[in-house]
Formats: C-alpha cells, structure tokens, sequence
C-alpha cells in the first residue's frame, strides 16, 4: 500500500489577494481540518493584510499557520527593469517583522506599473528569518532556466544561496501554465547540480473547481483578463493529500508542497 505523502500548502492567496483569488479564511480552515492537514501558509499577493484574521483563525482550527507573501522582485525601481516573482515565508519573528518592512516599503518605494516592487538589496538586507521559495516559471532562476539555460540559471541561484543558504528552496509547479513542466525538469538538473533542496507547491487561489467561473466574473467586473494578467487555471484550486501524493513532481527527498 502506497503510503501518502505528507506535505503543507506553503504557497496560498485568500480574498486579501483581491481580484487574485476567491479563498476566505474561515471556510478555508474548515476545509484543512476536514483533511487533516497539520499547517498552512497565507502568501497572498503583495500585502499581508489578512494574516491577523488567518493567524487567529488557524489557531482556534488547530491549524499550524505560517506568515509569508508572494511577491515581485527586481535589481531596481526603474521602470526596464526586469521583474519577477518570488515567495517569502517568515520562520520566525525577526523574519516576520523583516517581511513586514519589505512589503511596506514596496508600496512606499517600489511602485513600478501599478506593481509593489521589492528590490534585490532590500531583501539581500532584510533576508535574516525569512524563507525563500523560487518562484517557479515566474522567478528570476526560472526563467533563466527556460530562457538561458542552466549554466546560468546557476549563477543566479549561487547569488540568492549566498544570502540564504540551506533557507532557498527551488520552486516547481504543475497547475497547466506555460513552461510549468520545462522549468519542473530544468530545475531538477539544477538541483542535483547545486545540492538545493526542491519545493513543489500548488499556486492555490479557489478551494475548489467549482470556484474558477466566479473568479473570472470578479476578474471581468475589474476589467482584468485573466488568462493574460494573472495567468490563472482551475488547477490553482486547494489540492487534497491524496491528489499531491498523485502528483508527486521530482524524485527528490527534499521535495514539499
């Protein structure tokens, strides 16, 4: 008998993420302890403005809540400048608070195109307590994979492990998106090369399928294309254990969702 594969969902947008995702809180946590599931990560989009209600919440379900952000970076606040996205996970108070800063002052300081924009250095100086997921297709390794390669995919991940350390995680997905699985592959060269751990996560903006069609009539009523800004699939939907487990993405003992 197969045993399944345990894991958390370390990459999660809620309503706070806006017209980015349907997920409230409190039906949310019903849902994860109908799993079973031990802890989850709030990583919405550019703000942490819900993580006093999904802190309190997860506590009262049981639930073992980490704080982080899916956010953009880039080298500086020039409007060139090439932007990516990365996913931040506070390990402990000195990383939330170090967080806290970094997304306030990317509204502050950072505003490129209508998009709160995290500098390189900023978190380069800030980077004590966080955790940082890649970014899959959308991050700076990432699309140097599809693009470049990895002979510098690998410069650029030899940078962010200068910073980090064993705290950099290189990111894969398969939610259906363009270059999901080229990067998937990629990224396991890198990481047998690098000796970096890989982490799989899911990308969840609905709880369930069915959630999809009324998240494209929100996106309609704020004249956003979806499938062209926000890039959004009904695979972005809360996975169960027993469906991870059947998307088991890399043979590598290190993986998580």
């Amino acid at each position: 008998m197969t045993q399944a594969v345990p894991f958390v969902h370390l990459r999660m947008h809620s309503e706070f993420s806006l017209i980015d995702s349907m997920i409230r809180i409190k039906p949310l946590m019903k849902a994860l302890q109908a799993e079973q599931m031990p802890a989850i990560a709030l990583t919405d989009q550019s703000t942490m403005s819900g993580m006093i209600k999904f802190y309190k919440a997860a506590q009262s379900a049981g639930i073992k809540p980490i704080c982080g952000c899916d956010v953009f970076i880039a080298e500086t606040a020039e409007t060139d400048s090439t932007i990516s996205r990365m996913t931040l996970l506070a390990m402990d108070s000195k990383g939330y608070l170090n967080l806290t800063e970094l997304v306030s002052r990317s509204f502050q300081e950072g505003q490129i195109d209508g998009k709160a924009i995290i500098q390189k250095q900023w978190l380069a100086d800030k980077s004590e307590g966080l955790i940082v997921l890649s970014g899959a297709a959308e991050g700076e390794v990432g699309r140097a994979l599809i693009n470049r390669g990895v002979a510098e995919a690998e410069q650029i991940l030899l940078y962010w492990t200068g910073i980090f350390g064993d705290r950099f995680y290189l990111e894969v997905q398969r939610t259906g998106r363009q270059y999901d699985e080229d990067c998937l592959h990629l990224s396991a060269q890198l990481a047998q090369l690098a000796k970096v751990p890989i982490v799989a996560t899911n990308d969840v903006m609905f709880v369930s399928a069915e959630d999809f069609e009324a998240h494209e009539t929100l996106g309609s009523r704020e004249e956003v294309s979806l499938d062209a800004n926000l890039n959004c699939r009904p695979k972005s939907i809360r996975r169960s254990k027993r469906q991870c487990a059947k998307l088991r993405i890399v043979n590598q003992p290190a993986s998580i969702y």
